[in-house]
């Protein structure tokens, strides 16, 4: 039985008739409910009372340091369970961390701390590194949650966040991100990975790490006998002279399986020198997110090999990148190769037209691995449209995800759409958000919906200004085929 409240001011009364259901829940979600430091003392005797709570959220919440020494302390205990602390963005600094060492020594169950979005700054790291050094302490991973999405399945994202790769499932993790970490605070870091033998996952995107912050880092995840499984080092100032770095942590960490180094200035140069230990024998990366990173069609030689050579590799984030059609070019030819088995390729806003669409045309209909394809933001046009669709009309295509949104789409793209539409019994979803597309071209979608043949499941059209008369055939479709959702 789980207690789960998102985004609702509650009333002092309202809390109040919460407390005896906290004392018997496992999980409990509070967040963004109005949690303040006083209502704080009440909640928290009622969680000394619940010695099976596994799980607690109170994200975006007045919780501060007092809050937090309170709560952390009702926690403890002989016998508890508690294996997920979620306290993003509850007003906490340094101060509030001088709990946090005896809390990790005392609460072993616990698995997964998330404490992204908080002021910490070097003094609250350090705290916590005293806690992770602890031979009591059983953190797995040290890992934010993506900014800006619910995380949860068939959510639909309102406002829609701005995302440069794939969602995948946030993983047992102690979140950093946003916390204002710098590189004086990754010598301390490194020395407790050092003695973390099960850590599986380090993110800290979004601190100002900088190139020798990131050496430090990389230095003691090297010296570690830790399983890595993922490490998010997004826009953390990674410079092309620490791939070297990397290189050698991924040639030596064959357990690693993710790697987010978005919104970092790599360039090709830096491209160049990862791509070696991605390529050895002992690599086994499935996740590569290289979204804005300075990359052009000559850093996709590199990857190119990379996506030729290693069947591990399953999800490829080159969003934001100047590839141009012929990086693109490059890309398709690697997905034609039997040793390829992608299944998600991320190259939304990467400067492509129409005349790479035959490429990923021919690739579509013989590769039968990939099934996300991310082309937003690119000038395809109804020309590029078409000729994606007659790859993705053959028998074999296997695609499930389309992305296709602000990519100069009109009515006459959607002619070939809604062809599309009857003919492919593997596409699930279709994104066509911020086209120009209007009413003509949505009826003609709409009417390749109604088929009972049409296997589509989700049809995205954000910011496409339609009639109310056409507003309401889509409200109709949708209650007439309940498999079917559209978003708009």
């Amino acid at each position: 039985m789980n207690l789960d409240i998102q985004c609702e001011c509650l009333s002092d009364t309202q809390w109040k008739e919460l407390l005896p259901q906290m004392q018997q829940v496992e999980v409990i979600r509070l967040d963004d409910c109005g949690l303040t430091e006083v209502r704080c003392e009440d909640i928290s005797s009622a969680l000394q009372a619940n010695p099976s709570l596994t799980e607690l959220s109170l994200h975006n919440s007045g919780l501060g340091d007092a809050g937090l020494r309170r709560l952390l302390q009702a926690l403890q205990g002989p016998a508890r369970k508690i294996r997920k602390l979620s306290l993003q963005n509850c007003s906490l600094t340094a101060a509030g961390c001088t709990a946090l060492p005896g809390a990790l020594r005392s609460l072993p169950s616990l698995l997964e701390l998330h404490l992204s979005d908080n002021t910490l700054d070097e003094a609250g790291l350090r705290l916590l590194c005293e806690g992770l050094r602890d031979p009591q302490c059983h953190l797995e991973r040290v890992q934010p949650e993506v900014s800006g999405s619910s995380g949860v399945p068939g959510t639909p994202p309102c406002p829609r966040p701005v995302v440069w790769g794939p969602s995948s499932p946030a993983p047992p993790s102690c979140s950093l991100e946003y916390c204002r970490l710098t590189a004086a605070g990754c010598e301390p870091l490194a020395t407790a990975l050092r003695a973390r033998p099960g850590l599986r996952g380090l993110v800290l995107s979004n601190n100002d790490l900088g190139e020798d912050g990131v050496r430090a880092l990389c230095g003691g995840l090297l010296g570690a006998r830790c399983p890595l499984e993922t490490l998010r080092l997004a826009s953390c100032g990674v410079t092309a002279a620490n791939c070297k770095d990397l290189c050698s942590l991924v040639a030596a960490k064959d357990s690693l399986q993710e790697l987010d180094l978005g919104e970092n200035k790599l360039g090709d140069a830096g491209v160049a020198t990862l791509c070696p230990g991605l390529l050895s024998p002992s690599s086994r990366l499935k996740t590569l997110w290289l979204w804005e990173c300075d990359i052009s069609a000559e850093g996709c030689r590199e990857i190119s090999r990379v996506l030729h050579a290693k069947e591990s590799l399953k999800e490829l984030s080159l969003a934001g990148n100047e590839l141009g059609d012929q990086g693109a070019r490059l890309l398709c030819k690697a997905l034609r190769e039997p040793g390829c088995r992608l299944e998600s390729l991320w190259v939304k806003t990467c400067g492509l037209t129409h005349a790479c669409c035959p490429d990923f045309s021919a690739m579509l209909a013989q590769n039968k691995s990939l099934l996300e394809l991310q082309l937003s933001n690119n000038r395809l046009g109804d020309t590029g449209v078409q000729q994606l669709c007659q790859g993705l009309g053959q028998p074999g295509a296997t695609l499930q995800m389309l992305c296709l949104g602000d990519c100069e789409v009109t009515d006459s793209g959607c002619t070939a759409l809604a062809s599309l539409l009857l003919s492919s019994r593997s596409l699930r979803e279709l994104d066509l958000s911020n086209n120009c597309m209007g009413d003509p071209g949505v009826l003609q979608l709409v009417e390749s919906l109604r088929q009972p043949g049409c296997a589509l499941r989700q049809l995205l059209l954000y910011d496409i200004y339609l009639s109310e008369a056409v507003d309401n055939h889509l409200k109709a479709l949708e209650d007439s085929k309940p498999s079917l959702r559209i978003i708009s």
